[in-house]
C-alpha cells in the first residue's frame, strides 16, 4: 500500500506548485470513484489536472508547464494538437460529428491501414482498443470453432472480462472480482518466455482458437520477449492451425509505420489497433486476414455456410475520429516520424543510464522503439545500470513486484521539475520531442534521483 509522507521535500514541492489540482481532486472525489476516470492516472497525493497541450508539452490548471511522456496514453505520436490534425477535425466538426451512415472517410482510413500494416487484408473499426480486443477474440473463436485462448502473464489487452485475469493482477489465473469464473476458465495463461511451453500446450489440446500477445512484451515492453520468440510463435501457431493475434494498440504505427509486425518481420493472422490508429481521438480496429474478418460479411458467411458474426457500435468509424486518423496516418506514411521519436527516446535512455551511473543508483533503463522504461529495482537486486539487461530478469522482478511508493515518488519528483511520466514508470516519446525536451528531461531526472536519495528512497551501490 502506497503511503503519503508529510515531511517530504518532494511532496512539499509538488503541493506548492499544484494547489488548483489539489482543489479539483477534492471535488472529483465527491463524484468520481477515487476521484479518477482511469486507473493509470492514480498518483499520490493527487494527480495533476491538465488545461491545455501543444507538441511535446502540456500545462496544468495551475499554469505549470511539463514535458509530456503520457502522450494521450501513447496515442499522440505526432504530439499534442498537431496542425494537420487540428485542421482536419475543425473542418469535419462543421460538417457533422455523427452521420449515422457510411462515409468516404472510413474508406480512406481503412485503405491507409491496409497499405501500412502487413496483415491488414480487411479492417473493422471499433470505438476503443478494448472493443477491438473483444471482437478479435470473438472472430477467432467463430472461425476456428474452438473456445480456448492462450494469453501470456502480464500482457494487457483491455479491460473486458475475457482478458482481465493475469493482466495487472491475478497472475496465477484466478478470478478477478466481478468476472465470471466460466469466462476465466477459457483462458490458458502461460509465461511469455518459453515457446516450448506453448508448443507443448498446443500439442496436448485441440480446443485452442488463438494465441494473443503484446508483440513488445508485457506492458509496451516492460517485460521484453526473448529474441526469436515471435518468429517461433508464428511457426508453432501455423503448424497447429491456431490464429496468432498481435495486440498492437501501443506498437501499431509506433514500433514502425507498419507496427511491430513490420519491424520484426512476423505477420500475425489478426492484429488489434487503437491509440495512434485514430489520431488521438477515440477509435480502434481489428485488422487481418480476409477469411477471418469476412465472417462479418453476410454474403460471404452465407456462401461459406457460416453464421454471420454480429458487430455493432455507435461510434465505429466516427467521422471526427476518421478525419484525425487520416491526417495522422498520412503523415506516418509519408514522413520519418517513427524514426524521429525513436532517436529522441534513445537519447533519453542513454542519458538516464549515464545519470544512474554517475549518481550510483542501482536502477535500470531500457525500452524499444520510442519507449523508455525505468526499472526501480524494488528488491534491491545486484544491478549495474551501465550493463543492465532486462532479459536477465524475469516477470516477477520486472512487473509483478511493484513498490508503489517508489513509483509515485519518482513521478511526483519529476512533476515538480516539469516532466510527466507514465506509471510504469516510463514514457512514450513523440516525433515532436527534440533536444530541448531531452535536456530538460535529463536535468529533471537527475534532480529527482538526488531528492529521492536524500530522503532515503534509493540505496547506494
Amino acid at each position: 500500500m502506497a503511503e503519503l509522507r508529510t515531511n517530504s521535500k518532494i511532496e512539499a514541492e509538488y503541493r506548492a506548485r499544484t494547489k488548483r489540482s489539489a482543489e479539483l481532486y477534492e471535488r472529483a472525489r465527491r463524484v468520481l470513484p477515487a476521484g479518477l476516470t482511469h486507473d493509470s492516472r492514480t498518483l499520490l497525493p493527487y494527480p495533476i489536472y491538465a488545461a491545455r497541450a501543444s507538441g511535446p508539452r502540456k500545462w496544468d490548471a495551475d499554469g505549470n508547464e511539463y514535458v509530456d511522456y503520457f502522450g494521450g496514453h501513447g496515442a499522440l505520436l505526432l504530439g499534442h494538437s498537431h496542425p494537420a490534425v487540428v485542421k482536419a477535425v475543425s473542418e469535419q466538426i462543421a460538417l457533422g460529428t455523427h452521420w449515422g451512415a457510411s462515409h468516404e472517410l472510413e474508406v480512406r482510413w481503412a485503405e491507409l491501414i491496409n497499405r501500412l500494416v502487413p496483415c491488414a487484408e480487411r479492417v473493422r473499426f471499433t470505438a476503443s482498443g478494448t472493443e477491438a480486443s473483444h471482437l478479435a477474440l470473438r472472430l477467432a473463436r467463430a472461425f476456428t470453432g474452438k473456445p480456448k485462448v492462450i494469453r501470456f502473464v502480464g500482457h494487457f489487452h483491455g479491460w473486458h472480462d475475457q482478458v482481465a485475469a493475469g493482466a495487472h493482477s491475478h497472475y496465477d489465473g484466478s478470478v478477478p472480482a466481478g468476472v465470471l469464473p466460466q469466462i476465466v476458465e477459457h483462458t490458458i495463461l502461460l509465461p511469455a518466455d518459453d515457446p516450448v511451453r506453448v508448443a507443448e500446450t498446443l500439442n496436448q489440446r485441440a480446443d485452442v482458437a488463438a494465441v494473443i500477445l503484446e508483440p513488445s512484451g508485457a506492458s509496451w515492453g516492460q517485460v521484453p520477449l526473448p529474441p526469436g520468440f515471435l518468429a517461433k510463435l508464428r511457426e508453432i501457431t501455423r503448424e497447429a492451425g491456431v490464429l496468432l493475434i498481435f495486440d498492437e494498440v501501443i506498437t501499431g504505427f509506433r514500433w514502425s509505420r507498419g507496427g511491430a509486425q513490420a519491424r520484426v518481420g512476423v505477420t500475425p493472422d489478426l492484429c488489434v489497433l487503437a491509440k495512434i490508429v485514430a489520431g488521438g481521438l477515440p477509435g480502434g480496429a481489428v485488422a487481418g486476414r480476409a477469411d477471418v474478418l469476412d465472417q462479418l460479411d453476410a454474403d460471404v458467411a452465407k456462401r461459406n455456410a457460416r453464421e454471420k458474426i454480429a458487430h455493432q457500435g455507435t461510434f465505429n468509424a466516427n467521422p471526427l475520429s476518421a478525419a484525425a486518423a487520416i491526417a495522422t496516418l498520412s503523415i506516418v506514411e509519408q514522413e520519418d516520424v517513427c524514426e524521429r521519436a525513436e532517436r529522441a527516446a534513445e537519447a533519453i535512455r542513454a542519458g538516464m543510464r549515464q545519470i544512474l551511473v554517475e549518481e550510483q543508483v542501482p536502477w535500470g533503463i531500457y525500452g524499444d522503439a520510442s519507449a523508455f522504461i525505468i526499472f526501480q529495482n524494488p528488491k534491491n537486486l545486484p544491478l549495474d545500470p551501465a550493463s543492465f539487461n532486462p532479459l536477465q530478469f524475469g516477470f516477477a522482478e520486472l512487473k509483478a513486484t511493484r513498490n508503489a511508493n517508489l513509483t509515485y515518488r519518482l513521478r511526483v519528483a519529476l512533476l515538480a521539475n516539469g516532466v510527466d511520466l507514465m506509471g510504469a514508470p516510463g514514457g512514450l516519446v513523440s516525433a515532436t520531442h527534440g533536444e530541448r525536451e531531452v535536456a530538460q528531461t535529463l536535468d529533471a531526472f537527475r534532480t529527482a534521483v538526488r531528492w529521492m536519495k536524500a530522503e532515503g528512497d534509493i540505496p547506494a551501490f
